[in-house]
């Protein structure tokens, strides 16, 4: 007799619809590449009236977990619901009865990994979270399987589409922050409320999951830092492309002796960097491992499809290890446990952006400050004042966060300056 694996989805969405999608539509080629037929029996829904534009059997449907995770036949959960409640008490539940787990949410697993992969590992079944980071693009996997060889060195990348496309169009167009998010909220890449993206915390849970996988070590949310991209302005932008970089978002995670650094904040990367030069709504990883050097992969970060095409990944993973009886087989990797360093021990280059007053002596006096504090400088740019204001724009050699930030404590008492206008990490130079 034909094996046939049972599914229950858990939520039909945009995503939950592309994953009933490609399994349905890709049906012949997913049962021969994962050697099982498989099939959807049970799709949680919030309201069986609704209108889902899409072709379902009315009998698929329920409003009760209990159809799914009572069910002896489903032997795979498919969440793609997103949230912490109740969803994080729906996936418990099914990993406590032995049915392997599918996620897309990277909330739950950035805040909530450890205790699921307890539950997963106790049972025996899988827990696969493919889609939590960087939508279509496989780079959970690659991290886990195909660079398993190496030390991973590094990790950083592009991984908040709304923020690229904002700081593309503020590149291309030289447009104000208020502009382009206007913009992308009304072709929809921007949420009504954008905090989420705009202020890093999308971009903090990715990276503290990709980290956590890198370096075997946990991450946790709260050890990220984490700074937006409300402050960049059209001024940051141009002086950006003057001293030859662009502006992203980037989520770093480093391993050093000491510790992980991990940050998301806005960073000038070099022009020709290949993380410089993606744009619009795309995301990238950047991934530097001791034996394969640097790797970057490139796709969509979201959407219907491609997060879809990752989850179905994994639905074909998690049926291959029930069919070898195997389930469970690639369980949490976290076996270090490395402290993470705090945004002061962090290393890098800093653009910094001071208004000052038109007067002699005034760069002579913040140079001073900065070499007291051992922070060198690479390059100043003083613009044409306006008025009796000028504007002084700093970048340092490598230098520790801590001894930047004890310079512009001093700086900021110097009757000369007026303001700090903003202090940018410079990353991604050989």
């Amino acid at each position: 007799m034909e094996k046939v694996i049972k599914i229950g989805l858990l939520g039909l969405g945009t995503v939950g619809r592309g994953v009933y999608r490609i399994l349905e539509e890709n049906r012949e080629n997913i049962q021969r590449r994962a050697g099982v037929k498989l099939e959807v029996k049970r799709i949680l829904v919030r309201s069986l009236e609704k209108e889902r534009g899409i072709s379902i059997p009315n009998d698929y449907l329920t409003t009760n977990i209990n159809d799914i995770t009572n069910d002896p036949e489903i032997k795979i959960v498919v969440e793609v619901l997103g949230g912490i409640h109740p969803t994080l008490d729906y996936v418990l539940e099914a990993l406590n009865k032995g049915k392997s787990v599918v996620t897309a949410n990277k909330d739950m697993v950035a805040q909530h990994g450890q205790r699921l992969f307890k539950a997963a590992q106790n049972n025996q079944c899988d827990l696969l979270f493919e889609a939590s980071v960087a939508g279509g693009i496989p780079i959970i996997r690659t991290l886990k399987q195909s660079l398993a060889g190496n030390c991973i060195e590094e990790v950083f990348g592009i991984i908040n589409g709304t923020t690229n496309y904002m700081l593309t169009k503020m590149s291309q167009g030289g447009c104000e922050f208020g502009d382009v998010l206007q913009e992308a909220q009304a072709k929809g890449y921007a949420e009504a409320d954008p905090t989420s993206d705009v202020e890093g915390f999308d971009a903090a849970r990715k990276i503290a999951i990709l980290a956590s996988i890198a370096f075997n070590s946990r991450v946790q949310l709260n050890e990220v830092y984490t700074e937006g991209i409300t402050r960049i302005t059209a001024d940051d932008i141009a002086y950006a492309g003057e001293l030859g970089y662009n502006i992203k978002l980037l989520g770093i995670a480093k391993d050093r002796t000491e510790g992980i650094e991990v940050r998301v904040h806005p960073t000038f990367i070099p022009k020709d960097h290949p993380l410089a030069t993606v744009g619009d709504v795309f995301n990238a990883v950047f991934v530097r491992g001791n034996a394969v050097g640097d790797t970057m992969f490139y796709g969509k970060g979201a959407g219907e499809l491609p997060t879809a095409s990752a989850v179905v990944a994994d639905i074909m993973d998690a049926a291959r290890d029930i069919v070898r009886n195997v389930p469970g087989f690639i369980g949490c990797t976290c076996f270090r446990e490395k402290p993470v360093l705090g945004i002061g021990e962090t290393i890098s280059k800093y653009y910094i952006r001071l208004k000052v007053a038109d007067k002699p002596g005034v760069l002579a006096s913040i140079a001073l400050v900065f070499g007291n504090k051992e922070v060198s400088l690479k390059s100043v740019i003083q613009k044409e004042a306006t008025g009796k204001t000028a504007e002084l724009v700093l970048v340092t050699h490598r230098v520790q966060e801590q001894n930047v930030q004890d310079a512009l404590m001093d700086i900021k008492q110097l009757s000369s300056v007026l303001e700090i206008a903003n202090v940018i990490r410079v990353e991604g130079e050989k």
